[in-house]
């Protein structure tokens, strides 16, 4: 389904991150065992209990949580916040120095100036740009015609006057007229959509408040359709906005009534047809609006059917629709806008090929997927026939990159390996012939010869072998002797590809290997991959986790002690569970937003996703083995007196997906009953959510600061 450029909006996180870079100065040395002059925060315990299943559960630490959230004004509760980043501002100030050389060395590796590669849509050319300096893009076109570049959209402009700003959905209308964009300014994800007239640069007064997800418009660019979050931080109904009105006034397209369930509303790529799908993280449901007539009765492919999933293209009154109803590897079936839920197989499910997304082109389909983990594209004629695209490396992140027109001759594409920088690539699809349109740009130099990269497969405890991306200088040893920088997510059906960073380089340039273990719980190898690490086999991601750990270290990639383990939200729970079962594989550990207080959060239906999580993790308050199962291994739950590694723990006053509370609590917890003397920091972001510091360089610092801290645990800062 095409849908214009827009954030991913994915159940508590969009892992991936921040792209860094540059070459390594000497650095001074610092004192590794700086302390602080400050007291270290210890958060006041105020018993409470209730009881679930029979069970009594005990929770010091619940008053951390505002009673008026998402309004946090409890004077207690920021002044417990701002001691935890006083205390964090202490410990890193020794380390300043390094902090600041990392930031310069990775910002030396942006190119400042950047630009996207210009692309044809309509009458128009478009692209965005970095100026020098600039940590928002700016967005510019052209006619094809000729004529004048115009600046359309001016991130920093609109940024300037906000600690935080995030640009969300950005679209045109068909015409060319009218520009529809949505902005965030303190990171809760609640954007406000507005109308800019492209004939005057002006705004109109059309202000859409609570919107999330694409905007999409009429083929008469009259009416804009959007996705209105309620409450509880879901979307759960699509409406119509006519260009002058009164948004108060806007036409209800859909309402979903399930809570469980969350709305969103896209383009086919031909654009005749507007989609409106509702879903949960197992199951879909999709409708289609013509895009000459959003107002139309919706047409329904169909109804929804647990765990079924479904996705939808249409070419000439065809629908190319991507599904699971027979096998969890997907498989692409045809039908008629006529007759939309008479399905007939096109292209059958393969063991060895994971089938994830279908775009439709006038003279062309792309099938995009999965073999063996590695990203495949294929080129199939509508009346037979199909070709693979190559890829040159064997390890590699690839896909299609941006076409916003249907009828073209050429494909561009995306590639990356963790040795290779990113590459927009055009194929001449008649003769096969590849040009690069694009290379990112390392402004300090890069030189891939000094680098490696091996994909490598360690037995988890149970016997499934588990893929390992490493990425790693030249020369490294293989003795134990190093430190390893290990990444795990293992969610939601999210892949880790192995792509490139050049932030990386900033760590590897000091003796780092830099790891990603595919886990069971994404879908790097297939949804049965993610099947096989979520509800009740939720522990297998976990283990996983733990046994590459210790495969890295009986192959001699690092050793005991040297481990830099790190990941986001579902990734954080991962570190919170790992630390609790083996502590001493790890240096020191990064753990941002980290999602650790499961068991409260799934027992609440009334906090933001909860419902709709439930499909992956389990509902604790209806089922007791789903309750016992997340009481085993929620991190915050399980929290004891033993040594944990270092840590440095992030969390965002403003974030929807993990509420701040959760960290703070747990890190509360974690100071009342860790013994040993190593570090234990939390850094809350007051203005900002989720995705941390909004801006380029910001994000880059805070990068810095994970990397510094790592150096520091490891002595060689």
């Amino acid at each position: 389904m095409h849908t214009p450029s827009q954030p991913a909006v994915t159940p508590r996180e969009t892992p991936g991150g921040r792209e860094l870079d540059t070459t390594c100065p000497q650095l001074p040395q610092l004192p590794s065992d700086a302390a602080p002059r400050i007291a270290e925060p210890v958060a006041e315990r105020r018993p409470t209990s209730r009881t679930v299943h029979g069970v009594d559960l005990a929770d010091d630490y619940a008053w951390l949580r505002d009673a008026d959230y998402p309004e946090v004004t409890d004077t207690a509760v920021l002044d417990h916040l701002k001691a935890e980043n006083a205390w964090f501002e202490a410990a890193m100030t020794p380390h300043r120095p390094l902090v600041d050389a990392l930031f310069e060395e990775m910002k030396a590796r942006i190119k400042e100036d950047d630009a996207s590669v210009p692309a044809t849509d309509g009458a128009y050319v478009y692209w965005r740009a970095f100026e020098t300096g600039g940590q928002y893009r700016k967005w510019w076109r052209r006619p094809v015609a000729g004529g004048p570049d115009e600046l359309i959209l001016d991130e920093p402009a609109l940024a300037k006057d906000h600690e935080y700003f995030r640009l969300g959905a950005l679209t045109v209308s068909e015409d060319g007229r009218w520009l529809a964009y949505a902005t965030d300014t303190d990171g809760s994800e609640r954007f406000t959509a507005r109308i800019r007239d492209l004939l005057t640069g002006e705004d109109l007064a059309d202000t859409i408040p609570e919107t999330m997800g694409a905007l999409v418009w009429s083929d008469d660019a009259r009416v804009l359709l959007y996705g209105r979050v309620n409450a509880q931080w879901r979307i759960d109904t699509i409406k119509a906005h006519r260009v002058g009105s009164d948004a108060a006034n806007d036409t209800v397209i859909y309402h979903e009534d399930d809570i469980g369930f969350q709305c969103g509303v896209g383009q086919t790529h031909s654009r005749k047809w507007i989609a409106v799908a509702t879903g949960d993280n197992t199951t879909s449901e999709l409708r289609l609006l013509p895009a000459n007539d959003p107002f139309a009765a919706p047409i329904l492919i169909r109804a929804r059917n647990a765990g079924v999933e479904y996705d939808v293209e249409e070419h000439d009154g065809t629908l190319f629709i991507v599904t699971n109803d027979t096998d969890t590897n997907f498989r692409l079936v045809t039908a008629s806008i006529d007759t939309p839920g008479e399905w007939t197989e096109r292209i059958a499910p393969r063991r060895d090929f994971y089938l994830t997304d279908v775009s439709c082109f006038a003279d062309f389909f792309v099938v995009e997927g999965r073999e063996n983990g590695l990203d495949q594209v294929e080129v199939h004629q509508y009346a037979g026939g199909s070709a693979r695209i190559p890829f040159p490396e064997a390890s590699y992140s690839a896909g299609l990159d941006e076409n916003p027109e249907y009828a073209v001759e050429r494909l561009r594409l995306s590639y990356e390996s963790m040795v290779t920088p990113s590459r927009v690539l055009e194929r001449e699809l008649a003769t096969g012939a590849e040009a690069v349109l694009k290379e990112l740009e390392i402004p300090s130099g890069y030189d891939a010869s000094r680098y490696a990269t091996t994909r490598l497969t360690i037995p988890a405890r149970d016997g499934t072998p588990i893929p390992v991306s490493v990425v790693y200088a030249r020369g490294f040893p293989m003795d134990g002797s190093r430190p390893l920088y290990l990444y795990g997510y293992g969610a939601y059906g999210i892949a880790i590809p192995p792509g490139f960073s050049t932030g990386r380089l900033s760590l590897i340039d000091r003796g780092f290997a830099f790891a990603i273990a595919h886990i069971r719980g994404g879908d790097d190898l297939g949804q049965q991959w993610q099947l096989d690490g979520k509800l009740e086999k939720r522990w297998n991601a976990f283990n996983d986790f733990v046994d590459v750990a210790k495969g890295l270290i009986e192959l001699g990639w690092t050793s005991a002690g040297k481990i830099c383990a790190a990941g986001g939200s579902a990734g954080g729970e991962l570190m919170g569970v790992a630390i609790n079962e083996a502590p001493e594989l790890f240096g020191a550990v990064a753990a941002h937003v980290p999602f650790v207080d499961v068991l409260n959060t799934m027992l609440d239906d009334t906090l933001p996703l909860t419902p709709g999580e439930w499909p992956e993790w389990g509902n604790p308050i209806e089922d007791k083995a789903a309750f016992e199962l997340i009481r085993g291994y929620s991190p915050y739950d399980n929290v004891k007196a033993q040594d944990y590694p270092p840590m440095l723990v992030t969390a965002g006053l403003n974030d929807p997906r993990v509420t701040y509370w959760e960290p703070a609590k747990w890190v509360a917890k974690l100071r009342e009953l860790k013994t040993g003397k190593n570090a234990l920091l939390m850094k809350i972001n007051m203005g900002a959510g989720h995705g941390g510091k909004s801006g380029r360089f910001e994000h880059i610092r805070e990068t810095a600061e994970e990397f510094a801290f790592f150096l520091w645990q490891m002595g060689l800062a």
